[in-house]
């Protein structure tokens, strides 16, 4: 790559991707004229409606075949549009049926099928964002590739790895919802979830209790208030080192508890604890260290 230019020693070189030259901003001297490699976009589009892509869709790995595959149309009709014949018809169908059934032919194959589909159902119920299920999904091919599903239930991998996907990027996703929305029990799950962090030695952060606050106190309908002053109860927590071997979920809804009474915006502790899936003893302990530690002056 040319840096200066060969007449007038300037070294205001602009690169002109759409030509392939080189020129020079001072004296107009065309550089160079050597090939360029284009590193823009793979389409181009002569009309505002026109589509004229010719990169294709974008890998996805929750889908089996990570979006690269070609499937038989279901319509049956042919090129022109004209509709076919009783036998074609029927011809078409046992094409679609073994091409489906090729593409699951391998063990690996037929296990990612029933694990993403898992998956995908699972992060809806939980309303997990699609970029974090793509990212399930990556986590999940890597733990078949390392043979690590065996003799474990699939149901609880994929459990496993969404829940390790939500701690990694800090989405707050408790065991308890898992096991709610897999079926399974939090047990099964924790216990599958430490084994992957340590066979694929994953660096998965501590569980910040301050994340929990905007949700708890979205599924309250408490206001913007009140989130601020639970996060200022909870950021003092946890410079006083109170948190500590305390749940993150019984100390955040303690911490919406507690801000809520001083807000005016009461709730009961029945309904924090509902929300967040702990019980009315864990808030009522939480409560009672958090006033007594911070010296918080509220009336109960």
């Amino acid at each position: 790559m040319v840096t200066k230019c060969p007449e007038c020693g300037s070294e205001k070189i602009r690169i002109d991707h759409g030509k392939g030259e080189a020129v020079c901003m001072n004296c107009g001297l065309i550089v160079s004229e050597d090939e360029m490699i284009d590193t823009g976009k793979e389409w181009r589009s002569f009309d505002d409606a026109e589509d004229s892509s010719r990169g294709g869709s974008p890998m996805k790995y929750v889908k089996l075949n990570k979006g690269l595959v070609t499937m038989i149309d279901r319509r049956g009709t042919d090129l022109r549009g004209n509709k076919l014949s009783s036998k074609g018809r029927a011809q078409m169908y046992r094409l679609i049926k073994w091409h489906k059934r090729a593409s699951v032919s391998s063990s690996m194959q037929r296990n990612l099928s029933i694990a993403l589909t898992e998956m995908r159902r699972v992060a809806s119920y939980l309303n997990i964002p699609d970029t974090l299920v793509e990212a399930a999904a990556l986590l999940y091919r890597k733990t078949v590739k390392k043979g690590l599903i065996r003799g474990r239930l699939i149901e609880a991998v994929v459990a496993a790895v969404l829940y390790t996907v939500c701690r990694t990027y800090h989405v707050p996703r408790t065991l308890n919802e898992m096991a709610e929305a897999s079926g399974l029990t939090k047990k099964e799950i924790g216990r599958t979830y430490r084994f992957l962090v340590r066979e694929l030695n994953l660096g998965v952060p501590l569980t910040n209790p301050i994340h929990y606050i905007p949700r708890f106190a979205s599924e309250l309908n408490l206001s913007g208030e009140v989130q601020e002053e639970g996060r200022r109860i909870l950021e003092e927590a946890i410079k006083k080192g109170l948190i500590s071997g305390r749940g993150p979920t019984g100390v955040a809804a303690a911490a919406v508890y507690i801000a809520g009474l001083l807000k005016g915006e009461r709730r009961t502790q029945k309904e924090v604890a509902n929300v967040a899936g702990v019980t009315e003893v864990t808030i009522r302990n939480r409560y009672r260290e958090l006033k007594k530690r911070l010296s918080i002056d509220v009336a109960a």
